[in-house]
């Protein structure tokens, strides 16, 4: 049951719909209060009532009965309280029968999500920079594919532009092809740095024209072209792997090259384009951003001419109900302009794009700056991260079975859940020390905690304690707050991808991991009597399995020891 949902259709707010008002139920931070509370302040003005007021009244409305169990009115606060055995009862046989379903559903049936994320630039390592985009792109993916829709991964490449021709005039002046696989894309990344350090404007007329014969389909530009893609490829997919991410289209700027003059003529059509110092604009100055640049002054496409072609061939390719562009808040202008371009286009299904913007990362010695020579490499980052984890693991475990490959899971996992952690919108610096802390609000904590609960249900099999999966009982104070966390999962996930923020998820999966030492300290488990023991066995279980679907909403790992 969502106890959310079943409230929210017992409370009448005339003009408010109940999955508004659901979605308006919070958790008090004193649970003496209740379970769950409905701040009534937003009804005041549309119903002409002191919030007070209008708490009083909806409780008189509401009659207990066997999910609420008590109904009471505090300082503009409608409160709830649900009966504990039903919620023990509902919450327990739910998990044991939806097992690693549990939090999914269909409401995405029919639906289609395409969700542009990471989108490396072609010969080009990955810094940390990159992971943001990346890992929120990814939990995004899986948490629309956990609620029935389909969700379309597409990785927008950044593969097109001058800067592969002047990769191939470096190449041809220093390169050397053998040295060059062997170093792979940072080899090739050291070419594109020395032109760079070293070009004077006969190299970078050189650089132009190549980039024209890539254009033009010359035959030894583009197989140099391509070499350089699998390169990067190759090296981005070792990194994809590790973070668990995957995609269904590697469609990037330069798949559009042929896809940009049919969009350039209908603007002309729709009389949408005109002329500014030789370029070619959208003039936005009416809905208060600047213009935006279709073709520069020489007839160069730029971001927003491919953004555009890249819009209008995702819609009648996959139909989508939604387009999300995982792409840093920096540019914010960027999206607003091609949105509304799409808008005046006559294209109504602009609407249904969205700007899923997030800040940067960096470490705790600053920001990354590839000018400074002061860039983080991505790769390097993980791999620390895991080394770490495996001295770490060493301290605390020297028995542990498997070392290697639980220190990838917990190190990973780690970098993963420090970029999704905090409100996709803000800022981050990564700490090694406090990413991999084991009582902090980590991802190695909640691993633990998946751990530590593994163990209690291997003790109770080697013991031969038999339990149901669904046992019922009356619960504690702890294992009540246990059994409302754990039924706020559904909840939880739903809310995370409606506002695409995977950060409810990662949040929930910490609040419910201290919920769980909580119990697991106070309570006996093991010792307790038989039929509470076999209650707390069946609690334990269905914390490890909402836990477990949490954690790899998010991309990250559950070891089974630690």
């Amino acid at each position: 049951m969502d106890y959310r949902q079943y409230i929210a259709g017992k409370i009448n707010v005339e003009g408010v719909s109940s999955e508004e008002i659901a979605s308006l139920l919070a958790v008090p931070p004193d649970s003496a209060m209740g379970d769950f509370a409905l701040p009534c302040f937003r009804f005041a003005k549309a119903l002409r009532k002191s919030p007070v007021l209008i708490a009083e009244t909806l409780a008189k409305e509401i009659a207990p009965d066997g999910v609420i169990a008590e109904v009471s009115a505090l300082n503009g606060y409608l409160n709830f309280k649900v009966n504990k055995e039903g919620l023990a009862a509902d919450v327990l046989a739910r998990i044991a029968r939806e097992g690693r379903q549990y939090g999914a559903s269909d409401e995405g049936a029919g639906k289609t999500v395409c969700i542009d994320y990471s989108s490396v630039n072609i010969a080009k390592p990955f810094h940390i920079g990159h992971l943001s985009t990346t890992v929120l792109g990814g939990a995004l993916y899986r948490i629309f594919n956990f609620l029935g829709y389909k969700a379309v991964g597409i990785n927008h490449l950044g593969d097109y532009g001058t800067q592969f021709g002047k990769l191939i005039s470096a190449y041809k002046r220093w390169g050397n092809r053998e040295e060059v696989e062997k170093g792979g894309i940072h080899a090739v990344n050291a070419l594109y740095v020395r032109f760079n350090e070293e070009a004077d404007e006969a190299m970078e007329a050189e650089a132009r024209e190549y980039f024209r014969l890539i254009e033009s389909g010359d035959k030894e530009a583009n197989d140099l072209f391509e070499w350089f893609k699998s390169l990067t490829l190759a090296y981005v997919e070792k990194i994809y792997d590790r973070l668990h991410i995957k995609f269904d289209s590697y469609a990037g700027e330069r798949f559009y090259t042929d896809k940009m003059a049919p969009v350039v003529e209908e603007l002309k059509k729709k009389g949408l384009l005109k002329e500014s110092n030789g370029a070619q604009i959208v003039d936005l100055e009416p809905y208060g951003m600047p213009p935006c640049l279709i073709l520069r002054s020489d007839g160069a496409s730029l971001y927003a001419t491919r953004d555009l072609a890249a819009a209008i061939y995702r819609k009648n390719t996959y139909d989508f109900y939604k387009c999300l562009y995982v792409v840093a808040y920096q540019q914010n202008l960027h999206f607003k302009q091609v949105f509304k371009v799409l808008e005046l286009m006559g294209y109504e299904w602009a609407k249904d794009l969205v700007h899923v913007a997030y800040g940067m990362v960096s470490l705790e010695d600053g920001a990354m700056s590839t000018r400074k020579g002061k860039v983080v490499w991505l790769e390097d980052v993980i791999s620390r991260c895991v080394e770490k984890a495996r001295v770490i693991l060493e301290e605390k475990n020297p028995a542990l079975e498997n070392k290697d490959a639980v220190a990838e899971t917990v190190g990973v996992g780690a970098v993963v859940f420090g970029a999704l952690y905090n409100n996709k919108i803000k800022d981050i610096v990564f700490s090694y020390d406090k990413a991999l802390n084991f009582d902090g609000e980590t991802s190695v904590y909640v691993q633990y905690t998946c751990a530590r609960a593994a163990s209690v249900l291997t003790k109770a099999a080697a013991e031969g304690i038999a339990f149901g999966d669904a046992a019922e009982g009356t619960p504690c104070a702890q294992e009540a707050e246990l059994l409302k966390a754990l039924s706020d999962f559904p909840a939880t996930v739903h809310e995370a991808a409606e506002k695409y923020e995977p950060s409810f998820v990662a949040r929930w999966c910490v609040d419910t991991a201290k919920l769980f030492n909580k119990f697991y300290f106070d309570c006996k488990i093991l010792q307790a009597e038989a039929d509470v023991r076999a209650f707390r066995l069946a609690l334990t279980k269905a914390t490890l399995t909402a836990l477990t679907n949490g954690l790899e909403l998010l991309g990250i790992g559950v070891p089974e020891k630690m």
